[in-house]
């Protein structure tokens, strides 16, 4: 017997939600707007309290200079569409972990900035922003942390693109969960 319940908000806005990787408009994305995001969404999930996140904005005025800084560590014949790349979205927030002392600790803070990520990303989509979570090569670069200033104990987790959208992308079926869900069974 299948259960009907009635969708909630949040529900609405956890399905609804969907990466928007391009399309975006010339709609401004604000440092205010990103900072009120946040304010909600460092409110996720923390192993010990740590918030073991920072973040760097990359707004309209530092697009240009920071996708050519950026781009400028992939190899030449592939700079030009890495600095283009790199321009499309209206702003770009760069998400920085401390890694842990161990195992554990990293993969505690790796969720929490995940779940805080998830957060942000919900948020926006409520504003219409879009964002979308990335995790190019240049993110594991060293020469890239050299230039965000990562210390040894963080790494980028990922820049997250943003920018006002018109179209809304399809939505992409999910597998239905009783297909990944079991049971434990101790015979």
């Amino acid at each position: 017997m299948q259960i009907l319940k009635q969708q909630t908000d949040l529900a609405t806005i956890i399905r609804e939600r969907r990466s928007i990787k391009k399309g975006y408009n010339s709609q401004p994305v604000s440092e205010e707007t990103i900072l009120e995001l946040l304010e909600d969404a460092i409110w996720a999930p923390t192993h010990g309290m740590r918030q073991p996140w920072r973040f760097i904005f990359v707004g309209e005025n530092q697009k240009n200079d920071f996708a050519k800084k950026i781009a400028s560590t992939y190899p030449l014949e592939r700079q030009q569409n890495r600095e283009n790349y790199l321009k499309e979205p209206s702003a770009i927030l760069v998400v920085i972990m401390e890694d842990g002392d161990n195992q554990k600790m990293r993969d505690e803070n790796f969720g929490a900035a995940a779940c805080l990520i998830q957060n942000f990303q919900l948020l926006a989509w409520e504003q219409n922003l879009g964002v979308v979570w990335k995790t190019n090569p240049h993110i594991y670069d060293p020469n890239v942390a050299d230039m965000l200033q990562v210390q040894e104990n963080e790494r980028i987790i990922g820049f997250l693109h943003m920018g006002y959208f018109d179209e809304q992308p399809e939505k992409k079926e999910r597998f239905p969960v009783a297909t990944k869900f079991e049971t434990f069974n101790l015979s």
